[in-house]
């Protein structure tokens, strides 16, 4: 993770229930926390398919009054939902959430991860006191377990492709940009360093003719970018 203030976190594609973490990770240095406008310092969750719950059954949860309220308790957070579909935003109000992320690296999957439509869901987001958590990827290709979603594939362009999304992104000035990376290289979202490897039943992508550490050093060089931006934002 990389942090400060702005930040950009991993964003992976599970989430540890808030009271079981909290309960046996909360103090532990390495548990990840956000202080919010009212200066708490609280453990951030990034919730996966939040829209498959119900916007009625989360504010049972998340909102002050619900009758199994986590808000002003040890087990508060600040809890992110995922952004789908347009009409999410609306649930994800309802529900009590503190915000939404986009997760999806692929530009044009879902609403939530088309870059056109950041700005208007950023503007939505700040009217109505929400944070808004773009997500990007370096590329995206899955077809060795998918072959059926070519669509979806998005060429990596030699690092062009994330750092058009990186300033997408910046574009609509938000508090944290999450990067979809993980070890799923069956997926194509890694940032890892990456050398050529061929197996009989896998070719592995590199970053040739660039250096293993490619993305890693993009991404450095993105995040002490973002923080100087933020800096300028605020003056």
């Amino acid at each position: 993770m990389i942090t400060g203030n702005p930040q950009m976190t991993w964003c992976l594609p599970f989430w540890t229930p808030p009271i079981s973490s909290t309960s046996r990770y909360g103090s532990h240095g390495a548990f990840y926390r956000y202080t919010n406008s009212m200066g708490k310092s609280l453990p951030l969750f990034y919730i996966y398919d939040s829209y498959l719950t119900s916007p009625e059954a989360w504010a049972h949860l998340l909102t002050p009054n619900g009758p199994h309220s986590v808000r002003n308790t040890p087990y508060d957070g600040v809890f992110i939902a995922l952004l789908v579909e347009e009409g999410h935003t609306h649930d994800i109000l309802a529900a009590g959430f503190d915000g939404m992320y986009t997760y999806f690296a692929s530009n044009g999957f879902s609403f939530g991860s088309s870059h056109q439509n950041w700005k208007a869901v950023k503007n939505f987001c700040d009217a109505n006191n929400l944070m808004f958590i773009p997500s990007v990827g370096p590329g995206y290709i899955d077809t060795s377990i998918r072959p059926w979603n070519n669509h979806n594939t998005r060429n990596r362009v030699n690092g062009k492709y994330y750092e058009t999304a990186l300033q997408a992104a910046l574009t609509v000035r938000p508090e944290i940009v999450s990067i979809t990376s993980f070890n799923e290289w069956h997926e194509g979202t890694q940032i890892e360093k990456a050398i050529p490897k061929k197996t009989p039943t896998r070719l592995y992508l590199d970053y040739l003719p660039h250096q293993p550490s490619l993305y890693l050093e993009l991404t450095r060089r993105w995040a002490e970018h973002f923080i100087k931006e933020k800096e300028q934002w605020l003056m």
